[in-house]
Protein backbone atom coordinates (compact mmCIF):
# COMPACT_ATOMS: atom_id res chain seq x y z
CA UNK A 1 0.00 0.00 0.00
CA UNK A 2 1.04 3.79 -0.73
CA UNK A 3 1.85 5.01 3.02
CA UNK A 4 3.03 8.43 1.72
CA UNK A 5 0.57 11.05 3.41
CA UNK A 6 1.04 13.54 0.43
CA UNK A 7 -0.89 10.29 -1.89
CA UNK A 8 -4.29 11.04 -2.71
CA UNK A 9 -4.12 8.62 -5.83
CA UNK A 10 -6.16 5.50 -5.21
CA UNK A 11 -6.68 4.07 -8.61
CA UNK A 12 -5.03 4.15 -11.85
CA UNK A 13 -6.14 4.62 -15.56
CA UNK A 14 -4.52 2.03 -18.27
CA UNK A 15 -5.28 3.72 -21.31
CA UNK A 16 -3.83 0.61 -23.03
CA UNK A 17 -4.36 0.95 -26.86
CA UNK A 18 -7.11 3.29 -27.47
CA UNK A 19 -8.81 3.77 -30.42
CA UNK A 20 -12.58 3.34 -31.89
CA UNK A 21 -14.95 1.15 -30.75
CA UNK A 22 -14.16 -1.55 -33.95
CA UNK A 23 -10.64 -1.15 -33.08
CA UNK A 24 -11.12 -1.87 -29.65
CA UNK A 25 -13.28 -4.91 -30.76
CA UNK A 26 -10.85 -6.38 -33.13
CA UNK A 27 -7.55 -6.04 -30.94
CA UNK A 28 -9.39 -7.87 -28.40
CA UNK A 29 -10.61 -10.55 -30.21
CA UNK A 30 -6.77 -10.91 -31.82
CA UNK A 31 -5.13 -10.88 -28.45
CA UNK A 32 -7.81 -13.31 -26.97
CA UNK A 33 -7.00 -15.96 -29.69
CA UNK A 34 -3.34 -15.77 -28.32
CA UNK A 35 -4.25 -15.99 -24.84
CA UNK A 36 -6.58 -19.19 -25.40
CA UNK A 37 -3.29 -20.10 -27.63
CA UNK A 38 -0.92 -19.71 -24.89
CA UNK A 39 -3.17 -21.46 -22.29
CA UNK A 40 -4.04 -24.44 -24.58
CA UNK A 41 -0.10 -24.93 -26.09
CA UNK A 42 1.36 -24.45 -22.69
CA UNK A 43 -1.52 -26.95 -20.55
CA UNK A 44 -0.40 -29.44 -23.53
CA UNK A 45 3.37 -29.22 -22.72
CA UNK A 46 2.67 -29.57 -18.97
CA UNK A 47 0.19 -32.84 -19.61
CA UNK A 48 2.85 -34.40 -22.20
CA UNK A 49 5.21 -34.60 -19.66
CA UNK A 50 3.17 -35.80 -16.75
CA UNK A 51 1.79 -38.24 -18.87
CA UNK A 52 4.26 -39.39 -20.74
CA UNK A 53 6.93 -41.64 -18.64
CA UNK A 54 9.61 -41.17 -21.50
CA UNK A 55 9.62 -37.44 -20.79
CA UNK A 56 10.66 -37.53 -16.78
CA UNK A 57 13.87 -36.43 -17.24
CA UNK A 58 15.80 -33.00 -16.40
CA UNK A 59 14.98 -31.30 -19.71
CA UNK A 60 11.29 -31.93 -19.69
CA UNK A 61 10.87 -31.30 -16.14
CA UNK A 62 12.75 -27.71 -17.34
CA UNK A 63 10.42 -27.32 -20.24
CA UNK A 64 7.09 -28.10 -17.90
CA UNK A 65 8.14 -25.49 -14.93
CA UNK A 66 8.87 -23.12 -18.01
CA UNK A 67 5.84 -23.76 -19.46
CA UNK A 68 3.81 -23.36 -16.10
CA UNK A 69 5.85 -20.17 -15.87
CA UNK A 70 4.65 -18.62 -19.61
CA UNK A 71 0.86 -19.33 -18.37
CA UNK A 72 1.29 -17.39 -14.87
CA UNK A 73 3.15 -14.67 -16.86
CA UNK A 74 0.33 -14.03 -19.20
CA UNK A 75 -2.26 -14.33 -16.55
CA UNK A 76 -0.41 -11.67 -15.17
CA UNK A 77 -1.46 -8.73 -17.76
CA UNK A 78 -3.62 -10.80 -20.18
CA UNK A 79 -7.06 -10.71 -18.42
CA UNK A 80 -7.13 -7.24 -17.05
CA UNK A 81 -5.97 -6.19 -20.87
CA UNK A 82 -8.97 -8.04 -21.90
CA UNK A 83 -11.46 -6.59 -19.90
CA UNK A 84 -9.96 -2.92 -20.23
CA UNK A 85 -10.46 -3.34 -23.73
CA UNK A 86 -14.35 -3.74 -23.65
CA UNK A 87 -14.48 -1.06 -20.69
CA UNK A 88 -15.10 2.09 -20.39
CA UNK A 89 -13.06 3.71 -17.44
CA UNK A 90 -9.98 1.34 -17.88
CA UNK A 91 -9.37 1.51 -14.48
CA UNK A 92 -6.62 -0.68 -12.25
CA UNK A 93 -6.71 0.12 -8.00
CA UNK A 94 -3.57 1.43 -6.66
CA UNK A 95 -3.04 -1.83 -5.05
CA UNK A 96 -3.72 -4.37 -8.21
CA UNK A 97 -1.31 -1.95 -9.84
CA UNK A 98 1.40 -2.61 -7.63
CA UNK A 99 0.80 -6.14 -7.53
CA UNK A 100 0.89 -6.60 -11.18
CA UNK A 101 4.18 -4.76 -11.41
CA UNK A 102 5.43 -6.92 -8.87
CA UNK A 103 4.59 -10.40 -10.52
CA UNK A 104 5.42 -8.86 -14.32
CA UNK A 105 9.35 -8.19 -13.02
CA UNK A 106 9.49 -10.89 -11.16
CA UNK A 107 7.67 -14.21 -13.87
CA UNK A 108 9.79 -12.33 -16.01
CA UNK A 109 12.66 -12.46 -13.84
CA UNK A 110 12.15 -15.92 -13.32
CA UNK A 111 12.18 -16.78 -17.22
CA UNK A 112 15.40 -15.18 -17.17
CA UNK A 113 16.91 -17.72 -14.98
CA UNK A 114 14.76 -21.04 -16.13
CA UNK A 115 16.11 -20.02 -19.89
CA UNK A 116 19.89 -20.22 -17.51
CA UNK A 117 19.30 -23.62 -16.21
CA UNK A 118 17.94 -24.96 -19.16
CA UNK A 119 21.25 -23.79 -21.10
CA UNK A 120 23.32 -25.65 -18.35
CA UNK A 121 21.38 -28.87 -18.61
CA UNK A 122 21.86 -28.86 -22.52
CA UNK A 123 25.70 -27.84 -21.43
CA UNK A 124 25.92 -30.75 -19.22
CA UNK A 125 24.47 -33.44 -21.41
CA UNK A 126 25.89 -32.70 -24.91
CA UNK A 127 29.24 -31.81 -23.54
CA UNK A 128 30.21 -34.43 -20.56
CA UNK A 129 27.13 -37.27 -22.00
CA UNK A 130 28.80 -39.67 -19.35
CA UNK A 131 28.55 -37.80 -16.69
CA UNK A 132 25.52 -35.99 -17.12
CA UNK A 133 23.40 -38.58 -14.89
CA UNK A 134 25.30 -38.43 -12.30
CA UNK A 135 25.21 -34.73 -12.18
CA UNK A 136 21.49 -34.22 -13.17
CA UNK A 137 20.01 -35.76 -11.29
CA UNK A 138 15.75 -35.47 -10.20
CA UNK A 139 17.24 -33.78 -6.49
CA UNK A 140 19.38 -31.58 -8.45
CA UNK A 141 16.86 -30.85 -11.02
CA UNK A 142 14.70 -29.83 -8.40
CA UNK A 143 16.90 -28.21 -6.59
CA UNK A 144 17.74 -25.40 -9.48
CA UNK A 145 14.07 -25.19 -10.69
CA UNK A 146 13.38 -24.15 -7.02
CA UNK A 147 16.31 -21.54 -7.08
CA UNK A 148 14.92 -19.96 -10.04
CA UNK A 149 11.64 -19.40 -8.80
CA UNK A 150 12.83 -18.22 -5.16
CA UNK A 151 15.77 -15.77 -6.38
CA UNK A 152 13.39 -14.57 -8.81
CA UNK A 153 10.51 -13.64 -6.75
CA UNK A 154 13.25 -11.73 -4.21
CA UNK A 155 14.94 -9.22 -6.19
CA UNK A 156 12.47 -7.17 -7.32
CA UNK A 157 10.96 -7.01 -3.26
CA UNK A 158 12.89 -3.96 -1.92
CA UNK A 159 12.63 -1.88 -5.48
CA UNK A 160 9.29 -2.54 -6.02
CA UNK A 161 8.45 -1.71 -2.56
CA UNK A 162 10.07 1.31 -2.63
CA UNK A 163 8.61 3.25 -5.87
CA UNK A 164 5.46 1.95 -4.20
CA UNK A 165 6.26 4.19 -0.99
CA UNK A 166 6.49 7.45 -3.10
CA UNK A 167 3.85 10.16 -3.46
CA UNK A 168 1.29 9.69 -6.37
CA UNK A 169 -0.78 13.12 -6.36
CA UNK A 170 -2.43 12.83 -10.01
CA UNK A 171 -2.54 12.72 -12.68
CA UNK A 172 -3.32 8.93 -12.47
CA UNK A 173 -3.23 7.96 -16.35
CA UNK A 174 -0.62 5.10 -17.40
CA UNK A 175 -0.42 5.31 -21.21
CA UNK A 176 0.36 1.42 -21.63
CA UNK A 177 -1.30 -1.42 -21.43
CA UNK A 178 -0.16 -2.60 -18.09
CA UNK A 179 1.76 -1.39 -14.63
CA UNK A 180 5.41 -0.47 -15.69
CA UNK A 181 8.28 1.10 -13.74
CA UNK A 182 8.42 4.31 -16.43
CA UNK A 183 4.60 5.44 -16.73
CA UNK A 184 4.70 4.80 -12.58
CA UNK A 185 7.60 6.58 -12.36
CA UNK A 186 6.25 9.69 -14.59
CA UNK A 187 3.61 10.12 -12.27
CA UNK A 188 5.30 10.29 -9.13
CA UNK A 189 5.51 13.94 -7.46
CA UNK A 190 8.42 12.64 -5.60
CA UNK A 191 11.32 13.50 -8.03
CA UNK A 192 13.63 9.96 -7.82
CA UNK A 193 16.25 9.32 -10.26
CA UNK A 194 17.92 7.57 -7.44
CA UNK A 195 15.26 4.56 -7.62
CA UNK A 196 15.03 4.68 -11.60
CA UNK A 197 18.34 4.14 -11.99
CA UNK A 198 18.84 1.52 -9.35
CA UNK A 199 15.42 -0.52 -10.74
CA UNK A 200 17.40 -0.33 -14.31
CA UNK A 201 20.66 -1.26 -12.96
CA UNK A 202 18.96 -4.50 -11.39
CA UNK A 203 17.26 -5.12 -14.25
CA UNK A 204 20.21 -4.86 -16.88
CA UNK A 205 22.42 -6.58 -14.61
CA UNK A 206 19.75 -9.51 -14.55
CA UNK A 207 19.69 -9.24 -18.29
CA UNK A 208 23.25 -9.01 -18.95
CA UNK A 209 24.69 -11.78 -16.79
CA UNK A 210 21.97 -14.66 -17.68
CA UNK A 211 22.40 -13.83 -21.51
CA UNK A 212 26.35 -13.68 -21.06
CA UNK A 213 25.87 -17.42 -19.18
CA UNK A 214 23.69 -18.19 -21.81
CA UNK A 215 25.80 -17.25 -24.70
CA UNK A 216 29.09 -18.69 -23.10
CA UNK A 217 26.91 -22.21 -22.76
CA UNK A 218 26.21 -22.45 -26.12
CA UNK A 219 29.53 -21.48 -27.55
CA UNK A 220 30.65 -24.31 -25.22
CA UNK A 221 27.76 -26.81 -27.13
CA UNK A 222 28.77 -25.08 -30.43
CA UNK A 223 32.66 -26.76 -30.20
CA UNK A 224 31.26 -29.92 -28.73
CA UNK A 225 29.05 -30.48 -31.57
CA UNK A 226 31.52 -29.55 -34.28
CA UNK A 227 33.52 -32.59 -32.80
CA UNK A 228 30.86 -34.91 -33.59
CA UNK A 229 31.85 -37.61 -35.95
CA UNK A 230 28.93 -38.60 -37.24
CA UNK A 231 26.45 -35.86 -39.31
CA UNK A 232 23.18 -37.13 -37.42
CA UNK A 233 24.47 -37.22 -34.27
CA UNK A 234 25.43 -33.28 -34.85
CA UNK A 235 22.35 -32.71 -36.17
CA UNK A 236 20.51 -34.29 -33.41
CA UNK A 237 22.47 -32.19 -30.92
CA UNK A 238 21.32 -28.84 -33.34
CA UNK A 239 17.76 -29.97 -33.05
CA UNK A 240 17.61 -30.29 -29.37
CA UNK A 241 19.37 -26.74 -29.11
CA UNK A 242 17.94 -24.45 -31.51
CA UNK A 243 14.37 -24.51 -30.48
CA UNK A 244 15.92 -23.39 -26.83
CA UNK A 245 18.04 -20.47 -28.77
CA UNK A 246 15.08 -19.19 -30.87
CA UNK A 247 13.43 -18.89 -27.28
CA UNK A 248 16.02 -17.22 -25.80
CA UNK A 249 16.70 -14.46 -28.62
CA UNK A 250 13.09 -13.83 -29.02
CA UNK A 251 13.01 -13.19 -25.10
CA UNK A 252 16.11 -11.20 -24.99
CA UNK A 253 15.94 -9.31 -27.91
CA UNK A 254 13.22 -7.39 -26.95
CA UNK A 255 13.64 -7.22 -23.32
CA UNK A 256 17.28 -5.52 -23.37
CA UNK A 257 15.27 -2.88 -25.70
CA UNK A 258 12.98 -2.10 -23.16
CA UNK A 259 15.56 -2.60 -20.01
CA UNK A 260 19.25 -2.27 -21.22
CA UNK A 261 18.92 0.75 -22.94
CA UNK A 262 15.62 2.46 -21.77
CA UNK A 263 14.17 3.77 -24.98
CA UNK A 264 13.22 7.69 -23.35
CA UNK A 265 13.66 8.40 -27.40
CA UNK A 266 10.79 5.83 -28.24
CA UNK A 267 7.41 6.57 -28.93
CA UNK A 268 5.04 5.13 -26.61
CA UNK A 269 3.47 3.07 -29.49
CA UNK A 270 6.51 1.46 -30.25
CA UNK A 271 7.05 0.71 -26.61
CA UNK A 272 3.61 -0.59 -26.28
CA UNK A 273 4.76 -2.91 -28.92
CA UNK A 274 7.65 -4.21 -27.69
CA UNK A 275 6.04 -5.27 -24.25
CA UNK A 276 3.37 -6.66 -26.29
CA UNK A 277 5.52 -8.95 -27.90
CA UNK A 278 7.85 -10.10 -25.21
CA UNK A 279 4.98 -10.28 -22.65
CA UNK A 280 1.73 -11.96 -25.01
CA UNK A 281 2.86 -13.11 -28.38
CA UNK A 282 6.07 -15.04 -27.37
CA UNK A 283 4.77 -17.36 -24.33
CA UNK A 284 2.11 -18.45 -27.62
CA UNK A 285 4.94 -18.83 -29.95
CA UNK A 286 7.16 -21.09 -27.27
CA UNK A 287 4.98 -24.40 -27.38
CA UNK A 288 5.25 -24.88 -31.21
CA UNK A 289 9.35 -23.67 -30.96
CA UNK A 290 9.76 -27.20 -28.60
CA UNK A 291 7.42 -29.11 -29.78
CA UNK A 292 8.03 -28.51 -33.79
CA UNK A 293 11.38 -30.13 -33.86
CA UNK A 294 10.84 -32.42 -31.22
CA UNK A 295 9.91 -35.90 -32.31
CA UNK A 296 9.40 -37.21 -28.70
CA UNK A 297 7.47 -33.84 -27.97
CA UNK A 298 5.38 -33.81 -30.67
CA UNK A 299 4.43 -38.14 -29.92
CA UNK A 300 3.64 -36.62 -26.61
CA UNK A 301 1.27 -33.98 -27.45
CA UNK A 302 -0.55 -36.36 -30.03
CA UNK A 303 -1.55 -38.80 -27.11
CA UNK A 304 -2.43 -36.02 -25.28
CA UNK A 305 -4.62 -34.27 -27.65
CA UNK A 306 -5.75 -38.04 -28.62
CA UNK A 307 -6.87 -38.65 -24.73
CA UNK A 308 -9.03 -35.56 -24.48
CA UNK A 309 -10.88 -35.91 -27.82
CA UNK A 310 -11.29 -39.67 -26.31
CA UNK A 311 -12.39 -38.19 -22.87
CA UNK A 312 -14.92 -35.61 -24.77
CA UNK A 313 -16.75 -38.18 -26.57
CA UNK A 314 -17.17 -40.89 -23.87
Amino acid sequence: MNQSQASTVTYFVLLGFPGPWKIQITLFSLILLVYMITLTGNMAIICAVRWNHQLHNPMYMFLANFSFLEIWYVNCTVPNMLVNFLSKTKIISFSGCFTQFYFFFSLGTTECFFLCAMAYDRYLAICFPLHYPCIMTKKFCSTLVSLCWIIGFFLYVIPISFISQLSFCGPNIIDHFLCDVDPLMALSCTPTPIIRHVFYSVSAVIIVLTSLYILGSYTLVLRAVLQVPSSEGRQKAFSTCGSHLLVVSLFYGTIMVMYVSPTSGSSVAMNKIITLIYSVVTPALNPFIYSLRNKDMKYALRRVFCRKRAIQNS
